[in-house]
């Protein structure tokens, strides 16, 4: 059976039989079933994580689901919101820091930084190494500091760069680099780690709340390889950008404290075509709850018995510091579920901890990858190395939002053979993610094939239930209408619509069914380019359907546009305002990453006199390196 997101033709498939028949030749983990298949949960999701809206094999009403709760929460975080009163303001100097990390873990015994196998190690202690000269701030996140109850008058120390680059110690730290692993194209990639970030610590705030500083681009460590451990500003400048208009777009994501140049060039083969080049040096200070990924527990898992403890210690340590809600489950949650097996079996998460977090890293995945699919955001790599246990956004490389609307869109050079991981896949790519990692936790033996087969069961679910709700509201419906939103994005995709203009100009239908013909698609002319006549009356035709679809509700015209504009973003990170910003930041000018800084603080705001920024993209914005990437650095 193939659960379908409702798209153009073939796009969006959930496929559960093809994710166990990869090419990828991986020892360690068996083979689930090959008989396990999706199918519409029976019982009510698990209690304790977020709530699905019930599944749809009908239309259903459009309620506030956990995605935007989750949004709420994460952009009140971003106002830096707290309790009423003073705030606390501290000093770098002042961090209360905590190393559960490196305290609860095992560690490498060495602590020189040549490329090699790291065994039976969750880390290894190394300090940044970064040569600089006359480091510049020269951008940063004042919500992120309030995270960190850090004094936004600190961004104004002259050794902050110095501090903030590692080549002054930061008072406290005790930094190190994660080993880990991971499937990279489908394919075990075996040791990866680190190999250009470094930990610094965590950071307890006076919420109580665990903050990981990390420095990317900070020098060598054991997983190097052969790089030198360094980050150039134009990868620098995006993972900035990105990282923080993605939580101001209200999805979860690692963030990023500040950005600084080193003042040193680094040598880069941008295209991997034998054409290296000299570019400025820069380091990102990234800011997480934690860094784990799906391949922290798979390098362990693969290395053989000797190692499946530390699959164990990890999972603790995550539940302990990060789900703490898990340990405290008992058997009267009574969090029991049907499989959907042949033989009726049931899955019981109050009798195992691990089910319990492996089910709830599946509804994050699927909730993460449902809010990318709505804002049109491809992530590029979505490597195993690259999925946070989190449901975070993490590591960003060559990622792009759409313009013209391409299912096929990949912004990864890399990727462009296959588009394993082009935006329609990423549904598809998520659930094969956890299956990798489910079978992680079951060659540890903490999970059994049952209760692997039902984390699954839920990712596909839990994507269903948000991604229906999403494409709902942005186009203003009070109930899911498959035959309107499958016809739209096979409209869209026909004739290249702009993704993010075209559902911000939606908004301002009328539900009158009167309207004249030859009015009908004039709210959308901006976008509705150069089409003839076969489809302009393709376009009529649905309008016609939208219209009396919005029509048949209580909700007015204006009500419906001020709901479709709070969740269709005006403004949204386009490769090209990328570029442009990083063409005058390498020639010292950084005037526009702070515009973009600015301008994507608000992106569901019209913000007068800032229009040029969501106009359609240049003819330039289509050629290699603005709208696709290599991963190189």
């Amino acid at each position: 059976m193939l659960l379908r997101v409702c798209c153009p033709s073939s796009f969006f498939y959930l496929r559960p039989l093809h994710l166990f028949s990869s090419t990828a030749k991986v020892p360690f983990c068996p083979s689930l079933p090959r008989q396990f298949r999706l199918s519409p949960s029976r019982s009510s999701s698990f209690r304790r994580m977020e709530s699905s809206p019930a599944s749809s094999s009908s239309p259903t009403p459009v309620t506030d689901s956990s995605a935007d709760s989750l949004a709420k929460d994460l952009q009140n975080q971003s106002l830096g919101a707290v309790d009423e009163g003073v705030k606390i303001k501290k000093k770098l100097e002042d961090f209360n820091w905590d190393h559960s990390f490196v305290k609860e873990l095992p560690g490498d015994p060495r602590t020189d930084v040549i490329s090699r196998e790291v065994l039976h190690a969750c880390y290894s202690k190394v300090s940044p190494s970064v040569e600089v000269d006359d480091p510049q701030l020269v951008a940063w996140s004042v919500s992120v500091a309030e995270l960190l109850d850090l004094d936004p008058k600190e961004f104004e120390r002259p050794d902050f760069p110095l501090m903030l680059s590692g080549a002054k110690p930061l008072p406290g730290a005790m930094s190190y680099a994660q080993c880990y692993g991971g499937h990279q194209f489908g394919m075990w990639a075996g040791q990866l780690g680190d190999g250009r970030a470094i930990t610094l610590g965590e950071v307890l705030n006076s919420k109580g709340e665990r903050w990981e500083l990390q420095l990317k681009g900070a020098g060598r460590t054991p997983y190097s390889r052969f790089a030198d451990g360094l980050a150039v500003l134009r990868s620098s400048i995006r993972e900035f950008l990105c990282s923080e208009t993605m939580h101001c777009l209200g999805i979860p994501t690692t963030r990023a404290l500040c950005l600084l140049t080193t003042g040193q060039n680094v040598t880069r083969d941008m295209f991997y075509d034998g054409n290296p080049k000299e570019e400025p040096g820069a380091i990102v200070c990234r800011v997480s709850q934690s860094f784990l990924r799906f391949g922290s527990y798979q390098i362990h898992a693969s290395r053989g018995k000797e190692d499946l403890d530390i699959v164990r210690k990890l999972a603790d340590y995550a539940i302990k510091h990060h789900f703490p809600h898990i340990e405290s489950m008992d058997r009267s949650d009574s969090l029991s579920f049907k499989t959907g097996d042949e033989d009726d079996s049931v899955v019981d998460l109050t009798s195992n901890k691990y089910a319990a977090w492996i089910v709830e890293i599946a509804e994050r995945t699927a909730t993460l990858v449902a809010r990318w699919q709505g804002v049109g955001f491809t992530h590029g790599v979505l490597n195993t190395d690259n999925m946070s246990i989190l449901g975070q956004t993490i590591d960003y490389g060559p990622f792009g939002f759409l313009d013209a609307f391409d299912p096929s869109y990949t912004p990864n050079t890399t990727d462009l053979p296959g588009r394993r991981y082009c935006f329609a896949n990423q549904p598809d790519i998520g659930l094969w993610n956890i299956a990798q990692f489910s079978k992680t936790l079951a060659v540890a033996q903490l999970i059994n094939q049952k209760e692997a087969n039902y984390a699954m069961e839920r990712y596909g679910d839990k994507f269903m239930d948000e991604y229906q709700a999403i494409m709902s509201k942005k186009l203003g419906l009070t109930k899911y209408n498959k035959e309107v939103i499958s016809k739209l994005l096979n409209n869209m995709s026909v004739d290249k619509v702009d993704y993010t203009n075209f559902f911000r100009l939606l908004a301002n239908v009328k539900a009158n069914p009167n309207t004249p013909e030859n009015e009908l698609l004039k709210p959308l002319k901006a976008v509705l380019l150069d089409i003839g006549k076969e489809r302009k009356e393709a376009w009529i035709k649905w309008m016609r359907s939208y219209i009396q679809e919005v029509g048949g509700s209580e909700v007015s015209d204006e009500e419906r546009k001020a709901r479709m504009d709070s969740v269709n973003p005006k403004y949204i990170l386009r490769n090209y305002l990328c570029q442009s910003a990083i063409d005058a930041a390498e020639q010292g000018d950084f005037s526009e990453v702070n515009n973009l800084i600015r301008l994507m603080k608000r992106p569901y705001e019209e913000q007068p006199g800032m229009e040029k920024y969501a106009r359609l993209p240049p003819a330039w914005a289509y050629r290699p390196g603005v709208c696709m990437l290599s991963c190189s650095s």
